[in-house]
């Protein structure tokens, strides 16, 4: 609707809508999302990234996870806690525990504080 309007979405209304995917378990919608924002030469941010990494924790998605987690450090983007712990979850739901400790421990090194949920 926003397209028939003549309004141009923007990176808070991508990150709206690939969170209501996350909520809502569609991964492939919130990959679609991401790939078409990046398309449209918009840069995603930490909120973007750790939202698609969420939705590939709900999805089963372990590698596309990792994937992500490699994509945004590449590009500049900080992982947060909230991204660390949708990937760190991602990986104990793929019965990657080596993984998932090798990401706790870069989060300490990285000096983002581990929180407890």
């Amino acid at each position: 609707e926003m397209k028939q309007r003549g309004v141009e979405p923007d990176v808070i209304t991508y990150n709206a809508a690939i969170s209501a995917c996350e909520k809502g378990s569609r991964t492939d919608s919130a990959l679609v999302l991401l790939a078409e924002m990046k398309g449209r030469g918009l840069e995603p941010n930490v909120i973007t990234y750790s939202a698609v990494i969420s939705a590939c924790e709900k999805g089963s998605r372990t590698d596309t996870a990792l994937d992500l987690l490699a994509e945004m450090k590449q590009r500049g983007v900080e992982p947060d806690v909230i991204t660390y712990s949708a990937v760190i979850s991602a990986c104990e739901k793929g019965s990657r525990t080596d993984t998932a400790l090798d990401l706790l421990a870069e989060m300490k090194r990285r000096g983002v504080e581990p929180d407890v949920i």
